[in-house]
């Protein structure tokens, strides 16, 4: 039986995608932003196209901080652009 992978949508380009293809940024209960590697971490998340143009994107709108509701330092973008040029 072939599951279907469950939809995301990247809040840069609105773009809907496979949820393992985007990248997902968590904020816990602390309030802690990070990069999901996994997919699976507890908290409020949302998802990225893995690609630097996205990324800006959703720095210069500041959509991530919209989102999450919490404010984002550089080192967590930095973080991200970490993760995505590693991939």
């Amino acid at each position: 039986m072939n599951k279907t992978q469950p939809q995301r949508t990247c809040m840069a380009c609105n773009q809907k995608k496979d949820k393992k293809e985007l990248l997902r940024i968590v904020k816990n209960k602390e309030n802690i932003v990070s990069v999901d590697q996994t997919g699976k971490q507890e908290g409020r998340g949302a998802y990225i196209c893995k690609n630097i143009e996205c990324l800006e994107k959703v720095i210069k709108s500041k959509r991530l901080e919209k989102v999450l509701d919490v404010k984002i330092s550089q080192e967590i973008y930095e973080n991200i652009r970490g993760v995505i040029f590693d991939k």
